[in-house]
């Protein structure tokens, strides 16, 4: 299950890039874990015959397993890279799960095994959504149980939180079964749809994310920042952050694929946006007078009960969206404040 920091590492390491009409931006974060174990792959053009064609990946890894990067075939290739793990991992602990995009020209192909998430966004809704694969769902039980495993407290025989991965190789020594009618199974679900203008982005990211956020929170969340700022590394680091005030304990990493229907400044949503900046400030600055507030944990959690009453948040994000403007305006008025004034856990 891994342990956790005495306070989270909070250092985002963020990448960007662009090709074939696309443009991606990353962000990942360790957060609470003592280790970062996630991965990621992202290429906008992959070798010729398929120079056209774009790969994108996220990886979680467990019990620190290191998932190597590739842009390998979709099913057929989950399994059979599942079999090359195994050659060189068969008898090391922990596995990894993969959430893939394949965007062609007129397809996007998402590809999922594990609880990692991808997310497609389509005339501003959430248009699909894959599965995540927990042990405590009736098609991932049934499976587990047939293969001799149990589930407890939610875990694949009390253990492992995901049913789905590739390697977790203690999960899959039955050679009486089939590669994916193991206790945890490499076989990942495949969702196909055709390319339509309207298709503005897709999220993929690690269940760190997912613990907190619903797919329509952080797809309504991203799509109303593109309304008001062009910072795409802003918009993924804010997720990331609001993912960390909203408790989340573990890795977090969060992929940002851009696609030609993304929405774009809008001067009413921008203008709009400052005003709600002002109007934060000002009830942070009224709150901290009102009752001769000094701690910032206090500051934080009387935010929170207004929040209700403050009108045009950020969809998804909620006041949480707009914490470095009350961060801001206690260190204006409490300039002596340590930086870090934030406990995570407690608000």
């Amino acid at each position: 299950m891994g342990g956790f920091l005495e306070k989270p590492e909070t250092e985002k390491k963020v990448e960007q890039g662009s090709g074939n009409g696309l443009r991606y931006c990353l962000s990942s974060m360790q957060g609470w874990r003592l280790e970062m174990e996630d991965a990621h792959s992202a290429v906008c053009s992959l070798m010729e015959p398929f120079k056209d064609w774009a790969y994108f990946g996220v990886f979680d890894g467990h019990a620190k397993f290191s998932m190597l990067r590739f842009p390998e075939g979709i099913k057929e290739g989950f399994l059979q890279l599942d079999e090359d793990l195994r050659k060189v991992n068969n008898d090391k602990p922990g596995g990894s799960t993969a959430t893939c995009a394949f965007i062609s020209p007129d397809k996007i192909y998402l590809a999922n095994c594990g609880d990692s998430r991808a997310v497609i966004s389509r005339g501003g809704a959430t248009y699909i959504s894959t599965i995540d694969h927990k042990p405590f769902s009736n098609i991932e039980r049934d499976r587990i149980q047939k293969a001799g495993g149990s589930v407890m407290i939610k875990r694949v025989n009390g253990t492992l939180a995901v049913s789905r991965a590739l390697g977790d190789f203690d999960f899959k020594r039955d050679q009486s079964r089939s590669q994916v009618d193991q206790m945890v199974s490499p076989e990942p679900d495949v969702t196909v749809c055709d390319r339509l203008e309207s298709d503005e982005f897709i999220i993929i990211a690690c269940d760190g994310i997912w613990d907190v956020m619903s797919s329509s929170e952080v797809s309504e969340f991203i799509g109303s920042r593109l309304l008001v700022t062009k910072d795409i590394p802003m918009i993924v680091n804010s997720v990331m952050d609001i993912c960390l005030h909203r408790g989340s304990r573990d890795n977090m990493t969060l992929l940002l694929i851009l696609l030609p229907g993304a929405p774009t400044l809008d001067e009413d949503a921008i203008k709009a946006d400052r005003n709600l900046d002002k109007t934060i400030a000002q009830i942070t600055r009224e709150v901290i007078e009102k009752h001769e507030i000094n701690d910032f944990e206090v500051l934080m959690r009387l935010m929170k009960r207004m929040a209700i009453n403050i009108p045009n948040l950020p969809p998804g994000g909620g006041i949480y969206a707009k914490y470095y403007i009350i961060e801001q305006v206690f260190h204006e008025i409490f300039p002596d404040a340590p930086a870090e004034i934030y406990d995570f856990c407690n608000v």
